[in-house]
């Protein structure tokens, strides 16, 4: 039985805590704090009220609710007593909610309290047992309920590979969003790799501003340190002056690419706020080679890319001191990644394909939909990523965008990321996206979208396309080169392609 209990993530976590429990686990920026003790203890009133509510072993729990430690304990909790964690984005609207809720029938839903009176409809019409509430001000009637009960739980025993830990629903860009289901092993396994490569040590002090309710700020970046036994400076959001206050604490960050444009953009941003610094990583999207080249020249540190999404967690990361610019580096240990053409024939090395990735870190399949599940893997166990890459001789993977994004334009494939990376060296650039459109001709025509860079040379559409044309094949030049303000981007700052596809569609004349 002691096996099977170290099984559940939580255990497994838990076999990793300091043994002084008076360690610092949190710091939150209103100068609170929580122990490693503390965590144990609340996460065990959690889940004993959760018990109380009647919550069996895979039973559905979700939250809708800010950021705050409280919310960091009761996802613990949720996989300590062997339930399943459904976060959802803070920003999704009542309908968005309604389906994903109406998709998972949780037992249980937590929202915030300003949220009660819209989500009591919704948890009515889908019999959803019981709604309770979180603030970030320690209120909520989760949290009043939780106070009277026990400070000790038997960490309820489950299978590590079939028993889903969390269920985290995808952004639906290609129709309606899907619950990728990760089990205990999905997340156990990732977060000890990514332990293992990113070289943790005692005394790592992890600065988190990411969202909990995504798989980067929960899991890569708490889970990691959880297994490292660390502590974490724990911020509601990004504040940029408020980064740069704590980072001389801190040894880890993890972030967007936003937060590292809005780092540089700070002249209080230097090495100085660096000393004691460690290890940056960004995820999440693309990271410019500008904005990499400018951290390493102001800071002395270069930023660690890596690749993962939803469905697998983290797949690959550069290794600490054998980086490369525009590459998210080689697969994590006990990872397989190949590349593909459409009839899923692997391709030599450097050849452009779809990635697919073989490993313990690979979700069990999508919620409720064996038809999806069964389409995104292959008979041998690999799954489909959905994204075009390459692998190079040093077995490092390149990501070109994704494979929805490739244009195919007089019946040639363009791959943006291709293009997007010629643009953006181009002085004046501050970003661009290339995507395709209806054209009467081409089927598809190659299009870019750029944002001018503040205080840069005057930039024209002809001056681009100029520039493009000595560096490229005639049918990867744009045939238009628009210019926004700012391009479209998700909570988690990928450029919503789809959305500028939708909004510029009727950019070339219809045939």
């Amino acid at each position: 039985m002691g096996e099977e209990v170290m099984s559940n993530l939580y255990s497994q976590l838990e076999a990793r805590f300091p043994e002084d429990s008076s360690a610092i686990f949190i710091e939150v920026d209103t100068d609170e704090s929580y122990t490693y003790g503390e965590l144990r203890r609340i996460t065990a009133r959690y889940a004993n009220l959760l018990a109380d509510l009647g919550v069996q072993r895979g039973d559905r729990i979700a939250v809708q609710i800010e950021k705050s430690p409280e919310a960091i304990f009761l996802y613990l909790a949720c996989v300590r007593a062997g339930a399943v964690f459904l976060p959802m984005n803070t920003a999704y609207r009542t309908s968005e909610a309604d389906y994903i809720l109406g998709d998972a029938h949780p037992k249980v839903l937590v929202c915030k309290p300003e949220r009660e009176a819209e989500m009591t409809k919704i948890a009515a019409r889908y019999d959803i047992a019981h709604l309770m509430t979180m603030g970030q001000a320690h209120e909520g009637s989760f949290v009043l309920a939780a106070i009277p009960r026990s400070e000790e739980f038997a960490t309820v025993a489950v299978d590590e590979a079939e028993d889903v830990a969390a269920i985290l629903y995808t952004s639906g860009t290609t129709g309606r969003p899907k619950g990728a289901m990760l089990t205990h092993r999905n997340l156990a396994s990732n977060a000890r790799s990514l332990y293992e490569v990113w070289q943790f040590r005692p005394g790592d002090l992890l600065l988190h501003a990411l969202p909990i309710f995504h798989a980067h700020g929960l899991f890569v970046a708490t889970n990691t340190q959880l297994w490292n036994g660390g502590g974490m400076l724990y911020l509601s959001a990004f504040d940029t002056d408020r980064v740069i206050d704590l980072l001389p604490r801190a040894t880890v960050f993890m972030g967007v690419p936003t937060y590292y444009v809005r780092l540089l953009r700070s002249s209080r941003f230097d090495q100085g706020a660096c000393r004691n610094m460690r290890l940056f990583v960004s995820g999440s999207a693309p990271l410019l080679e500008e904005t990499f080249h400018g951290f390493r020249r102001r800071t002395g540190f270069t930023i660690v890319e890596r690749y993962g999404m939803t469905e697998t967690l983290m797949i690959t990361s550069n290794p600490i001191g054998a980086e490369k610019a525009g590459s998210v580096g080689p697969p994590l240990p006990g990872i397989e990644a190949r590349v593909c053409d459409p009839g899923d024939n692997v391709l030599p090395q450097g050849e452009v394909g779809t990635i697919e990735v073989r490993g313990p870190n690979v979700l069990k399949g999508y919620w409720r939909n064996e038809e999806k599940t069964k389409s995104e893997f292959r008979r041998d166990g690999f799954f489909v990523t959905g994204d075009m890459g390459r692998i190079d001789d040093d077995g490092y993977v390149w990501i070109m965008g994704r494979a929805k994004d490739l244009v195919i334009s007089g019946g040639f494939n363009v791959y943006p990321k291709e293009i997007e990376l010629v643009i953006d060296m181009i002085d004046g650039v501050e970003e661009s996206a290339v995507i395709g459109l209806p054209h009467p001709d081409f089927g598809e025509g190659v299009t870019a979208v750029v944002v001018r860079k503040a205080g840069g040379p005057e930039l024209g559409e002809q001056q681009i396309i100029d520039r493009l044309k000595p560096v490229l094949a005639s049918y990867k030049v744009p045939k238009r080169v628009l210019f926004v303000d700012a391009l479209p981007r998700n909570t988690m700052g990928k450029v919503q392609k789809s959305q500028l596809r939708d909004e510029l569609a009727d950019t070339y004349p219809r045939s």
